[in-house]
């Protein structure tokens, strides 16, 4: 992709408390991770690169100095970073967003991937915009076609099991947390912010929940590209070092 109006927007600012006590030593994007034991935000900006997305807008807030001392502004992995830093006083995924918004890093023009700091994945980016554009979506969310959950699911007759599967695929999309976002919408989202009442204001659960019961054009891109949610101490341990090479070691090249 060459368009210059493409922005990749990485969510790095929260505290990861499910990662305590790591991230009270560190960033939780920062934690490494595979066998070259690089941080998670350095494969996210290589997938970037490696579809295209040069512009990348880092919206910081913890520990955020351990993000600026490890990428500088990106010049050695060949993206161009701008980092805003977070109002503390303005909670969840939406706020972030509309802070730097107001602060001019990214505009009503640019069309923006939207990606939280935790993901791992190899999701080809440039066919999820491509998807987003032709649909001339508002929004478009990467939906993993099936999904694995951790716990064994049962169906009962009255108090009897019939049926028990262990760790079964849930056969239903589920996001992924990657999204591509039109600037278009960040207007709707700053009035839409003013007029609710919210502690914290969520771009999952308040904004495309929103745009999907208003009826505008939210659209799924469905894949079976490799993902991961590092997001806890538990997933953590679990993400094999040899799988991520497998899946995402061409990124390292």
């Amino acid at each position: 992709m060459s368009d210059m109006s493409i922005k990749g927007v990485v969510l790095a600012g929260g505290e990861g408390t499910r990662f305590r006590p790591l991230t009270y030593y560190f960033q939780k994007c920062m934690i490494p991770v595979g066998e070259e034991q690089k941080p998670i935000l350095d494969y996210i900006l290589r997938l970037f690169r490696y579809h295209g997305v040069k512009k990348t807008v880092l919206l910081v807030g913890y520990k955020h100095q351990q993000i600026a001392n490890y990428f500088d502004h990106g010049e050695r992995f060949g993206v161009e970073m701008n980092y805003v830093l977070d109002d503390p006083n303005l909670k969840g995924s939406a706020n972030a967003l509309l802070n730097a918004y107001r602060k001019g890093a990214i505009t009503d023009d640019d069309t923006l991937v939207v990606y939280y700091g935790d993901i791992l994945s190899n999701l080809d980016i440039g066919a999820m915009v491509k998807h987003h554009q032709e649909k001339k979506a508002e929004a478009t969310l990467a939906l993993a076609r099936r999904y694995n959950i951790s716990v064994g699911k049962a169906e009962l007759d009255g108090t009897r099991i019939t049926s028990f599967v262990e760790k079964p695929d849930l056969m239903q999309p589920v996001s992924i947390g990657i999204l591509t976002l039109s600037g278009s919408v960040l207007k709707e989202m700053a009035s839409l912010q003013q007029q609710g009442q919210f502690y914290s204001f969520d771009l999952m659960g308040d904004v495309i929940s929103y745009l999907v019961q208003k009826g505008r054009r939210v659209e799924a891109y469905l894949t079976d590209a490799f993902w991961y949610d590092v997001g806890s101490i538990e997933r953590y341990e679990r993400l094999s070092p040899e799988k991520l090479s497998e899946v995402m070691g061409f990124l390292l090249k």
